[in-house]
């Protein structure tokens, strides 16, 4: 494996943008007698969309690697295809060792539970034990700073607070790969600092990191290389500063 914890070959992605209409008896028979409607049905438009196209990368033991592009670039399901969200329509991710997806915090989370049954929800969901939750328990209250809040249904939280909340179970273990999306753009700045510097404790410790942000500054103080993808191509990789200048110059 050469060190190497996560290798992206050639991945592809492809969505089927096209929007069936509703079928009808009455429109089947119209359209059969309309010569210009008859052409359409045999010249169907093509609807396919590559969201990503032949996109290669390695991320090293130890390494924070940032994506980097604009809207629709391809980031967010460049990140679900790493975790095993998305399956590629070609190539391939193979990644060495357990992964933490911090994509759409909150995501897993009942509305209708309490804060409190949401943290053994969502722990249930990584593959903790409930024993392990209860030890640790006291730990992600005391982060997330939602004591007050413990018996809250999550539907009457703000997006900030189900955010602390994720982030707080999220990290009580540190993996071996952690897969990052704007993670530190959620919340109030206090969270903001305090997630960044939990971040960076992770980092320290040799966790395997693979970021997104549309922050540049964040990109270049938490990550030593970057790709820059642009309309799903891989646009550049290299020394994460270097490859944050040349985007921002280009989109500037």
């Amino acid at each position: 494996m050469d060190n190497v914890m996560v290798r992206a070959e050639n991945v592809s992605m492809m969505f089927n943008l096209g929007i069936e209409k509703g079928f009808s008896l009455k429109q089947g028979f119209v359209d059969l007698l309309d010569p210009k409607k008859r052409k359409a049905k045999k010249e169907k438009p093509n609807n396919d969309f590559w969201a990503l196209t032949d996109v290669s990368f390695e991320i090293r033991r130890g390494e924070v690697m940032g994506l980097i592009g604009s809207n629709g670039a391809g980031k967010s399901t460049m990140l679900k295809i790493v975790a095993g969200v998305l399956k590629p329509t070609k190539g391939k991710v193979e990644a060495y060792g357990n992964i933490c997806p911090m994509i759409e915090l909150g995501a897993g989370f009942d509305p209708d539970l309490t804060a409190r049954e949401n943290v053994f929800l969502n722990g249930a969901v990584m593959g903790y034990s409930k024993k392990f939750i209860e030890s640790k328990f006291d730990e992600i209250v005391e982060f997330s700073e939602l004591q007050d809040f413990l018996e809250v249904p999550v539907r009457n939280f703000s997006s900030g607070m189900t955010a602390r909340l994720a982030f707080s179970v999220a990290t009580i273990v540190e993996p071996e790969i952690l897969i990052v999306d704007e993670i530190l753009s959620v919340g109030d700045l206090a969270f903001q600092q305090k997630s960044e510097e939990k971040m960076l404790s992770m980092i320290n410790g040799g966790t395997t990191v693979l970021y997104v942000s549309h922050a540049v500054a964040s990109i270049k103080k938490l990550c030593s290389r970057a790709v820059w993808l642009d309309h799903g191509h891989v646009r550049e990789i290299g020394n994460a500063k270097a490859v944050c200048k040349h985007y921002v110059d280009e989109v500037s």
